[in-house]
């Protein structure tokens, strides 16, 4: 005789129902805390523990004060860029004011190295560059994008910070961000 599903003894038929919800069922069981009540006042989760309101108190009017300012380490300042070569203060990498830095993307990236500005369509090869007594720094390129090549003086004023930089160009300045 050949058994197939469906068919055999009908005391076998409840249990096709059944076979279904014990996974459910061994899970329900599993979470079953071993015949223990919860009691009122016992911590089963730390989660679930509220901590109290923690206040600072007034600031104590005996606070400790250094006996030693803390040491002022002299740092030489980064070393002036040769001739010909944009000065270390600008190289890095810039942004605008509104864009995220790192954004590959960014209409406004400028990647500048001692002898190169790599704007996100174009690089420019420095062939001079001049630093003016007021800190604007004039800077001549050769640069070379979407097939074409031209040769520009950028006008570029760092900030006194120098957190920022305004490039100006054929009358246009636009302000970048140091990332």
């Amino acid at each position: 005789m050949r058994w197939e599903p469906g068919s055999g003894p009908d005391c076998f038929r409840p249990m096709r129902k059944i076979v279904p919800l014990l996974p459910l069922l061994l899970i329900t069981a599993c979470n079953q805390k071993d015949g223990q009540q919860e009691q009122p006042g016992v911590v089963s989760n730390i989660v679930d523990q509220t901590i109290p309101e923690v206040r600072d108190g007034p600031t104590p009017a005996n606070m400790i004060t250094p006996i030693e300012p803390p040491p002022s380490i002299d740092t030489p300042p980064p070393p002036a860029a040769p001739d010909g070569l944009i000065p270390v203060g600008l190289q890095g990498r810039w942004t605008g004011m509104d864009e995220r830095c790192g954004d590959r993307a960014a209409d406004l990236e400028l990647s500048i190295a001692p002898d190169q500005l790599v704007f996100h369509e174009s690089v420019g090869t420095v062939k001079a560059v001049r630093t003016r007594d007021d800190g604007l720094i004039i800077v001549n390129a050769a640069f070379t994008g979407e097939g074409q090549s031209w040769t520009r003086t950028l006008q570029i004023r760092p900030s006194a910070d120098g957190r920022t930089m305004t490039i100006s160009n054929d009358g246009t300045a636009v302000v970048r961000k140091r990332c």
